[in-house]
Protein backbone atom coordinates (compact mmCIF):
# COMPACT_ATOMS: atom_id res chain seq x y z
CA UNK A 1 0.00 0.00 0.00
CA UNK A 2 1.38 3.22 -1.22
CA UNK A 3 2.03 6.24 1.84
CA UNK A 4 0.41 9.65 -0.43
CA UNK A 5 0.23 13.27 0.57
CA UNK A 6 -3.10 14.57 1.49
CA UNK A 7 -2.51 17.91 -0.82
CA UNK A 8 -2.69 14.77 -4.11
CA UNK A 9 -5.50 12.77 -2.40
CA UNK A 10 -7.89 13.88 -6.16
CA UNK A 11 -5.58 11.11 -7.91
CA UNK A 12 -6.21 8.46 -5.81
CA UNK A 13 -9.69 8.17 -5.54
CA UNK A 14 -11.16 4.41 -5.02
CA UNK A 15 -8.06 3.57 -4.04
CA UNK A 16 -6.26 2.16 -0.89
CA UNK A 17 -3.32 4.07 0.53
CA UNK A 18 -1.35 4.64 3.59
CA UNK A 19 -1.54 8.07 5.10
CA UNK A 20 1.16 9.41 7.79
CA UNK A 21 0.69 12.15 9.87
CA UNK A 22 -0.64 13.76 13.11
CA UNK A 23 -3.73 13.58 15.02
CA UNK A 24 -5.62 17.02 14.48
CA UNK A 25 -8.74 16.11 16.46
CA UNK A 26 -10.94 13.41 17.03
CA UNK A 27 -14.89 12.74 17.86
CA UNK A 28 -17.25 9.50 18.15
CA UNK A 29 -20.79 8.93 16.97
CA UNK A 30 -21.85 5.48 18.32
CA UNK A 31 -20.13 2.79 16.29
CA UNK A 32 -18.26 5.54 14.15
CA UNK A 33 -15.46 7.32 15.03
CA UNK A 34 -13.71 9.76 13.01
CA UNK A 35 -10.01 10.76 13.11
CA UNK A 36 -9.15 14.03 11.10
CA UNK A 37 -5.23 13.83 10.78
CA UNK A 38 -2.73 16.23 9.34
CA UNK A 39 0.59 15.15 7.04
CA UNK A 40 1.78 19.37 6.38
CA UNK A 41 -0.01 19.17 3.23
CA UNK A 42 -4.11 19.61 4.25
CA UNK A 43 -6.27 17.74 6.42
CA UNK A 44 -8.11 14.01 6.06
CA UNK A 45 -11.14 12.71 8.06
CA UNK A 46 -10.41 9.42 8.32
CA UNK A 47 -13.54 7.10 9.48
CA UNK A 48 -13.61 3.98 11.63
CA UNK A 49 -16.46 2.16 11.50
CA UNK A 50 -16.82 -0.94 14.40
CA UNK A 51 -16.52 -3.98 12.54
CA UNK A 52 -14.22 -2.88 9.14
CA UNK A 53 -11.89 -3.59 11.95
CA UNK A 54 -10.46 -5.16 14.49
CA UNK A 55 -11.32 -4.48 18.01
CA UNK A 56 -7.94 -3.22 18.70
CA UNK A 57 -7.79 -0.44 16.23
CA UNK A 58 -11.17 0.42 16.66
CA UNK A 59 -10.34 0.97 20.46
CA UNK A 60 -6.98 2.56 20.16
CA UNK A 61 -9.26 5.81 19.23
CA UNK A 62 -9.56 6.19 23.25
CA UNK A 63 -6.05 6.28 24.01
CA UNK A 64 -4.51 8.50 20.88
CA UNK A 65 -4.33 12.08 22.03
CA UNK A 66 -4.22 15.38 19.99
CA UNK A 67 -0.71 15.76 18.16
CA UNK A 68 0.30 12.05 18.44
CA UNK A 69 1.86 10.67 15.04
CA UNK A 70 0.29 8.11 12.68
CA UNK A 71 -0.02 6.25 9.67
CA UNK A 72 -3.92 5.37 8.55
CA UNK A 73 -4.76 3.05 6.05
CA UNK A 74 -7.86 2.72 4.11
CA UNK A 75 -9.71 3.53 0.96
CA UNK A 76 -10.21 7.27 -0.42
CA UNK A 77 -13.70 8.78 -1.73
CA UNK A 78 -15.05 12.11 -2.59
CA UNK A 79 -17.02 13.71 0.56
CA UNK A 80 -17.49 17.52 -0.04
CA UNK A 81 -18.37 17.60 3.75
CA UNK A 82 -15.46 16.33 5.14
CA UNK A 83 -12.10 18.91 5.22
CA UNK A 84 -10.02 18.81 2.29
CA UNK A 85 -12.87 17.44 0.20
CA UNK A 86 -11.70 13.88 0.73
CA UNK A 87 -12.41 11.07 3.37
CA UNK A 88 -10.60 7.68 3.92
CA UNK A 89 -12.81 4.48 4.92
CA UNK A 90 -10.30 2.97 7.36
CA UNK A 91 -8.83 -0.66 7.63
CA UNK A 92 -6.08 0.07 10.03
CA UNK A 93 -4.03 2.81 12.07
CA UNK A 94 -1.10 2.28 13.10
CA UNK A 95 0.40 4.36 16.37
CA UNK A 96 3.82 5.94 15.69
CA UNK A 97 4.27 7.81 18.86
CA UNK A 98 2.10 9.31 21.62
CA UNK A 99 2.28 12.53 22.30
CA UNK A 100 1.78 14.06 26.13
CA UNK A 101 -0.74 16.78 26.82
CA UNK A 102 -0.36 19.26 23.85
CA UNK A 103 -0.03 22.40 25.62
CA UNK A 104 -2.18 24.33 22.62
CA UNK A 105 -6.03 22.63 23.16
CA UNK A 106 -9.37 24.04 21.41
CA UNK A 107 -9.71 27.04 24.34
CA UNK A 108 -8.34 30.88 24.00
CA UNK A 109 -4.54 31.34 24.73
CA UNK A 110 -3.12 34.26 24.94
CA UNK A 111 -0.95 35.97 22.62
CA UNK A 112 2.36 35.35 24.67
CA UNK A 113 1.46 31.85 25.57
CA UNK A 114 1.31 31.07 21.89
CA UNK A 115 4.66 32.92 20.61
CA UNK A 116 6.20 31.10 23.68
CA UNK A 117 5.05 27.79 21.87
CA UNK A 118 5.58 29.14 18.67
CA UNK A 119 7.49 25.87 17.43
CA UNK A 120 4.11 24.08 17.87
CA UNK A 121 1.69 27.26 17.20
CA UNK A 122 3.06 26.55 13.87
CA UNK A 123 1.11 23.36 13.28
CA UNK A 124 -2.38 25.30 13.81
CA UNK A 125 -4.44 25.76 10.35
CA UNK A 126 -4.41 29.41 10.51
CA UNK A 127 -0.13 29.83 11.13
CA UNK A 128 0.10 26.77 8.66
CA UNK A 129 -2.10 28.64 6.23
CA UNK A 130 0.06 32.08 6.40
CA UNK A 131 3.05 29.87 6.14
CA UNK A 132 1.76 28.39 3.28
CA UNK A 133 0.92 31.85 1.61
CA UNK A 134 4.50 33.03 2.47
CA UNK A 135 5.73 30.52 0.86
CA UNK A 136 3.94 31.29 -2.60
CA UNK A 137 5.17 34.64 -2.52
CA UNK A 138 8.35 33.63 -2.24
CA UNK A 139 7.95 31.27 -4.96
CA UNK A 140 6.28 33.89 -6.87
CA UNK A 141 9.09 36.67 -6.20
CA UNK A 142 11.51 34.21 -7.94
CA UNK A 143 9.31 33.21 -10.86
CA UNK A 144 8.96 36.98 -11.79
CA UNK A 145 12.30 37.59 -11.37
CA UNK A 146 13.86 34.87 -13.09
CA UNK A 147 11.51 34.68 -15.79
CA UNK A 148 12.50 38.14 -17.08
CA UNK A 149 16.37 38.00 -16.96
CA UNK A 150 16.93 38.95 -13.75
CA UNK A 151 20.33 36.83 -12.15
CA UNK A 152 20.42 36.23 -8.30
CA UNK A 153 22.40 38.49 -6.32
CA UNK A 154 23.85 37.08 -2.38
CA UNK A 155 24.71 39.77 -0.45
CA UNK A 156 26.71 39.70 2.88
CA UNK A 157 25.23 39.23 5.93
CA UNK A 158 28.28 41.40 7.77
CA UNK A 159 28.97 44.70 6.49
CA UNK A 160 31.43 47.21 6.99
CA UNK A 161 29.06 50.33 7.03
CA UNK A 162 25.59 51.49 7.21
CA UNK A 163 23.29 51.45 4.10
CA UNK A 164 20.23 53.25 5.45
CA UNK A 165 21.62 55.08 8.85
CA UNK A 166 23.93 54.76 11.79
CA UNK A 167 21.54 54.12 14.63
CA UNK A 168 19.38 50.94 13.45
CA UNK A 169 22.47 49.10 13.32
CA UNK A 170 23.41 45.55 15.05
CA UNK A 171 26.83 45.83 16.15
CA UNK A 172 29.66 42.98 16.55
CA UNK A 173 33.44 42.29 16.63
CA UNK A 174 35.00 41.30 13.55
CA UNK A 175 38.07 38.96 14.80
CA UNK A 176 40.97 41.97 14.22
CA UNK A 177 39.37 43.76 11.53
CA UNK A 178 37.40 45.88 14.12
CA UNK A 179 33.38 46.38 14.06
CA UNK A 180 31.12 44.73 12.06
CA UNK A 181 27.65 45.04 11.21
CA UNK A 182 24.50 43.08 10.34
CA UNK A 183 22.71 44.00 6.99
CA UNK A 184 20.28 46.94 7.22
CA UNK A 185 19.96 46.21 3.00
CA UNK A 186 21.35 44.09 -0.01
CA UNK A 187 21.00 46.96 -1.56
CA UNK A 188 24.57 48.45 -2.32
CA UNK A 189 25.78 45.08 -3.51
CA UNK A 190 22.71 44.87 -5.92
CA UNK A 191 24.08 48.05 -7.43
CA UNK A 192 27.39 46.36 -8.17
CA UNK A 193 25.52 43.07 -9.49
CA UNK A 194 23.86 45.56 -11.86
CA UNK A 195 27.04 46.85 -13.30
CA UNK A 196 28.08 43.39 -14.13
CA UNK A 197 24.73 41.80 -15.07
CA UNK A 198 22.75 44.59 -16.12
CA UNK A 199 19.42 43.13 -14.15
CA UNK A 200 19.90 41.53 -10.44
CA UNK A 201 18.00 40.65 -7.47
CA UNK A 202 19.05 40.21 -3.35
CA UNK A 203 16.84 38.12 -1.52
CA UNK A 204 17.99 37.32 1.97
CA UNK A 205 17.65 38.37 5.92
CA UNK A 206 18.53 42.05 6.48
CA UNK A 207 18.23 43.34 10.37
CA UNK A 208 17.22 46.79 11.74
CA UNK A 209 17.99 47.93 15.24
CA UNK A 210 14.99 50.68 15.61
CA UNK A 211 13.59 50.23 19.17
CA UNK A 212 9.98 49.69 17.74
CA UNK A 213 6.95 47.66 19.21
CA UNK A 214 4.87 48.92 16.25
CA UNK A 215 2.47 45.88 14.15
CA UNK A 216 4.16 46.74 11.46
CA UNK A 217 7.99 45.93 12.11
CA UNK A 218 10.53 43.22 13.55
CA UNK A 219 14.13 43.25 14.14
CA UNK A 220 15.41 40.34 11.65
CA UNK A 221 12.90 40.19 8.16
CA UNK A 222 13.58 39.21 4.72
CA UNK A 223 13.68 41.43 1.63
CA UNK A 224 13.66 41.19 -1.95
CA UNK A 225 15.54 44.36 -3.88
CA UNK A 226 15.81 44.39 -7.62
CA UNK A 227 18.71 47.05 -8.80
CA UNK A 228 18.42 47.18 -13.08
CA UNK A 229 21.28 49.49 -14.94
CA UNK A 230 20.15 52.24 -17.16
CA UNK A 231 16.41 52.56 -15.46
CA UNK A 232 15.14 55.78 -13.73
CA UNK A 233 12.38 56.35 -11.32
CA UNK A 234 9.21 55.88 -13.60
CA UNK A 235 11.18 53.01 -14.98
CA UNK A 236 11.04 51.65 -11.09
CA UNK A 237 7.81 52.21 -10.58
CA UNK A 238 6.85 50.30 -13.69
CA UNK A 239 8.83 47.11 -12.39
CA UNK A 240 7.05 47.60 -8.86
CA UNK A 241 3.87 47.87 -10.02
CA UNK A 242 4.48 44.89 -12.58
CA UNK A 243 5.73 42.91 -9.51
CA UNK A 244 2.96 43.49 -6.85
CA UNK A 245 0.82 42.27 -9.76
CA UNK A 246 1.97 39.29 -10.28
CA UNK A 247 2.94 38.36 -6.77
CA UNK A 248 -1.09 38.83 -5.64
CA UNK A 249 -2.33 37.22 -8.84
CA UNK A 250 -0.04 34.11 -7.78
CA UNK A 251 -1.65 33.99 -4.99
CA UNK A 252 -5.26 34.17 -5.60
CA UNK A 253 -4.75 31.24 -8.35
CA UNK A 254 -2.41 29.05 -5.89
CA UNK A 255 -3.76 29.43 -2.49
CA UNK A 256 -7.86 29.82 -2.40
CA UNK A 257 -8.19 27.56 0.48
CA UNK A 258 -5.65 28.68 2.46
CA UNK A 259 -7.30 32.72 2.06
CA UNK A 260 -10.68 30.75 2.95
CA UNK A 261 -8.86 29.29 6.44
CA UNK A 262 -7.65 32.90 6.74
CA UNK A 263 -11.00 34.22 5.96
CA UNK A 264 -9.47 36.97 4.02
CA UNK A 265 -11.71 39.06 1.90
CA UNK A 266 -9.88 38.85 -1.50
CA UNK A 267 -11.83 42.33 -2.73
CA UNK A 268 -9.02 44.45 -2.25
CA UNK A 269 -6.46 41.53 -3.59
CA UNK A 270 -8.58 41.51 -7.13
CA UNK A 271 -7.97 45.14 -7.85
CA UNK A 272 -3.84 44.82 -7.56
CA UNK A 273 -3.26 45.65 -11.58
CA UNK A 274 -1.31 47.88 -13.32
CA UNK A 275 -1.02 50.75 -13.62
CA UNK A 276 -1.43 51.47 -9.57
CA UNK A 277 -2.83 55.32 -8.74
CA UNK A 278 0.87 57.57 -8.38
CA UNK A 279 0.75 60.64 -6.40
CA UNK A 280 3.48 63.00 -5.40
CA UNK A 281 4.67 63.65 -1.74
CA UNK A 282 3.21 66.95 -2.30
CA UNK A 283 -0.02 65.31 -3.68
CA UNK A 284 -0.43 63.18 -0.25
CA UNK A 285 0.12 65.76 2.31
CA UNK A 286 -2.59 67.54 0.76
CA UNK A 287 -4.35 64.75 1.05
CA UNK A 288 -3.79 64.70 4.58
CA UNK A 289 -5.22 68.37 5.13
CA UNK A 290 -8.11 67.40 3.81
CA UNK A 291 -8.33 64.99 6.29
CA UNK A 292 -8.05 67.20 8.68
CA UNK A 293 -4.57 66.17 10.09
CA UNK A 294 -1.45 68.54 10.81
CA UNK A 295 1.57 67.76 9.23
CA UNK A 296 4.20 69.69 8.19
CA UNK A 297 6.18 69.90 4.52
CA UNK A 298 10.05 67.87 5.04
CA UNK A 299 8.76 65.14 7.26
CA UNK A 300 8.35 61.79 6.89
CA UNK A 301 4.94 59.91 6.28
CA UNK A 302 4.41 57.75 9.76
CA UNK A 303 2.07 55.11 10.12
CA UNK A 304 -1.03 56.70 11.07
CA UNK A 305 -0.12 59.40 7.19
CA UNK A 306 0.25 56.10 5.27
CA UNK A 307 -2.80 54.46 6.49
CA UNK A 308 -4.73 57.88 5.96
CA UNK A 309 -3.45 58.28 2.38
CA UNK A 310 -4.03 54.08 1.48
CA UNK A 311 -7.06 54.62 2.53
CA UNK A 312 -8.62 56.51 -0.52
CA UNK A 313 -7.73 54.00 -3.08
CA UNK A 314 -9.00 50.58 -4.02
CA UNK A 315 -5.46 49.42 -4.64
CA UNK A 316 -1.58 50.58 -3.42
CA UNK A 317 -0.40 53.63 -3.98
CA UNK A 318 2.90 54.57 -5.59
CA UNK A 319 4.02 57.87 -3.55
CA UNK A 320 6.95 59.92 -5.18
CA UNK A 321 9.31 62.44 -5.08
CA UNK A 322 10.21 62.86 -1.52
CA UNK A 323 11.86 65.70 0.26
CA UNK A 324 15.55 64.47 0.24
CA UNK A 325 16.40 65.40 3.92
CA UNK A 326 14.24 62.39 5.06
CA UNK A 327 16.02 59.90 2.78
CA UNK A 328 18.93 57.46 2.35
CA UNK A 329 22.10 58.69 0.99
CA UNK A 330 22.62 56.85 -1.96
CA UNK A 331 19.27 58.10 -3.41
CA UNK A 332 19.25 60.91 -6.71
CA UNK A 333 18.11 64.22 -6.36
CA UNK A 334 15.44 65.15 -8.61
CA UNK A 335 16.57 67.73 -11.34
CA UNK A 336 13.77 69.47 -11.55
CA UNK A 337 13.65 70.10 -8.03
CA UNK A 338 16.75 69.25 -6.09
CA UNK A 339 14.65 69.41 -2.67
CA UNK A 340 13.14 66.44 -3.86
CA UNK A 341 14.43 62.85 -4.33
CA UNK A 342 14.09 60.84 -7.13
CA UNK A 343 12.22 58.18 -4.78
CA UNK A 344 9.17 56.18 -4.53
CA UNK A 345 6.88 54.16 -1.89
CA UNK A 346 4.22 51.84 -2.61
CA UNK A 347 1.94 52.06 0.23
CA UNK A 348 -1.04 48.98 0.26
CA UNK A 349 -4.52 49.22 1.50
CA UNK A 350 -5.77 48.39 4.33
CA UNK A 351 -3.76 50.46 6.71
CA UNK A 352 -0.85 48.10 5.64
CA UNK A 353 1.59 50.78 5.18
CA UNK A 354 4.66 50.59 3.33
CA UNK A 355 5.13 47.43 1.46
CA UNK A 356 8.08 48.91 -1.02
CA UNK A 357 10.41 51.54 -1.23
CA UNK A 358 12.98 52.13 -3.83
CA UNK A 359 14.50 54.90 -5.99
CA UNK A 360 16.56 55.88 -8.45
CA UNK A 361 20.38 55.94 -7.69
CA UNK A 362 22.89 58.94 -7.53
CA UNK A 363 25.15 58.12 -10.40
CA UNK A 364 27.63 61.30 -9.98
CA UNK A 365 30.93 60.34 -8.52
CA UNK A 366 31.23 63.99 -6.88
CA UNK A 367 27.64 64.64 -6.17
CA UNK A 368 27.72 61.07 -4.10
CA UNK A 369 30.68 62.50 -2.02
CA UNK A 370 28.95 65.17 -1.12
CA UNK A 371 25.85 63.22 -0.19
CA UNK A 372 28.56 60.80 2.38
CA UNK A 373 29.59 64.42 3.50
CA UNK A 374 26.26 66.14 4.83
CA UNK A 375 24.82 62.67 6.27
CA UNK A 376 28.22 62.31 8.26
CA UNK A 377 29.53 59.12 6.86
CA UNK A 378 33.24 58.08 6.29
CA UNK A 379 34.47 57.45 3.11
CA UNK A 380 36.45 54.56 3.80
CA UNK A 381 34.03 51.99 3.63
CA UNK A 382 32.18 52.73 0.74
CA UNK A 383 35.70 53.02 -1.35
CA UNK A 384 34.34 50.19 -3.28
CA UNK A 385 30.80 51.86 -3.30
CA UNK A 386 32.29 54.67 -4.89
CA UNK A 387 34.51 52.80 -7.51
CA UNK A 388 30.76 52.16 -9.56
CA UNK A 389 30.75 55.79 -10.29
CA UNK A 390 34.50 55.93 -11.07
CA UNK A 391 34.44 52.83 -13.88
CA UNK A 392 31.42 53.37 -16.26
CA UNK A 393 28.59 54.64 -14.40
CA UNK A 394 24.97 54.80 -15.56
CA UNK A 395 21.93 55.77 -14.44
CA UNK A 396 20.09 53.11 -12.51
CA UNK A 397 17.22 52.19 -10.14
CA UNK A 398 15.48 49.70 -7.77
CA UNK A 399 13.56 48.66 -4.51
CA UNK A 400 13.01 46.67 -1.72
CA UNK A 401 10.13 44.73 -0.89
CA UNK A 402 9.60 43.18 2.78
CA UNK A 403 8.30 39.75 2.95
CA UNK A 404 6.32 40.09 6.08
CA UNK A 405 4.66 42.99 5.20
CA UNK A 406 3.74 41.66 2.32
CA UNK A 407 2.55 38.34 3.85
CA UNK A 408 0.88 40.15 6.70
CA UNK A 409 -1.02 42.59 3.72
CA UNK A 410 -2.14 39.46 1.42
CA UNK A 411 -3.42 37.62 4.36
CA UNK A 412 -5.29 40.27 6.30
CA UNK A 413 -2.94 40.12 9.44
CA UNK A 414 -3.27 41.88 12.54
CA UNK A 415 0.63 41.62 13.35
CA UNK A 416 3.28 40.84 11.70
CA UNK A 417 4.77 38.20 14.23
CA UNK A 418 2.56 35.50 12.17
CA UNK A 419 4.38 36.19 9.05
CA UNK A 420 7.44 34.43 9.92
CA UNK A 421 8.36 31.02 11.56
CA UNK A 422 10.04 32.48 14.35
CA UNK A 423 9.72 36.42 14.78
CA UNK A 424 12.64 38.32 16.25
CA UNK A 425 11.24 41.46 17.97
CA UNK A 426 13.02 44.14 20.56
CA UNK A 427 11.51 41.63 23.27
CA UNK A 428 11.10 38.65 22.09
CA UNK A 429 14.25 36.00 20.99
CA UNK A 430 13.01 32.95 21.52
CA UNK A 431 12.05 30.12 20.45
Amino acid sequence: MIRVSIENLDKHIGEEVKISGWLYNKRSSGKIRFLVVRDGSGLLQSVIVKGNVTDSVFDLFDTITQESSLSVFGKIKKEERAPGGFEMEVTNVEIIHLAKEYPITPKEHGVEFLMDHRHLWLRSSRQHAVLRVRHQIIKAIREFFDNRGFVLMDAPIFTPAACEGTSTLFETDYFDLGKAYLTQSGQLYGEAGAMAHGKVYVFGPTFRAEKSKTRRHLTEFWMVEPEVAFNDLNDNMELAEEFLEHIVLSVLKHRQPELKILERNTKFLETVKKPLPKITYDEAIEILKKKGIAFEWGNDLGGTDETVISEQFDRPVIVHRYPAQVKAFYMKRDPQNPKLALAMDVLAPEGYGEIIGGSQREDDYDTLINRLDEHKLPHAPFEWYLDLRRYGSVPHAGFGLGIERTVGWICGLDHVRETIPFPRMIYRLNP
